[in-house]
């Protein structure tokens, strides 16, 4: 009995922990839309902007991989510059 009661408790304790970061999620992301209206407000590109960030999130030689492989597709469709 008392395993149950073990289990039972974690159990709870788990989804009551999932639950308080799926509420600061929620949180989070509101923020952030907050943020990119204020952006968009003062006449930046929030669509490049969600690009810069990606990209700064990537090592430089993960960007630099993509960037050849991108320019390598473009230059196969003729829309190399």
């Amino acid at each position: 009995m008392a395993k149950a009661n073990f289990a039972k408790d974690q159990l709870k304790s788990l989804v009551e922990r999932v639950e308080r970061l799926e509420e600061e999620k929620a949180a989070l992301s509101g923020d952030l839309k907050e943020v990119y209206a204020e952006a968009k407000g003062q006449g930046f590109d929030t669509k490049i902007m969600r690009q810069v960030v990606r990209l700064r999130k990537m090592e430089s030689h993960e960007r630099e991989e993509r960037d050849a492989l991108l320019d390598l597709y473009l230059s196969a469709l003729g829309m190399a510059s």
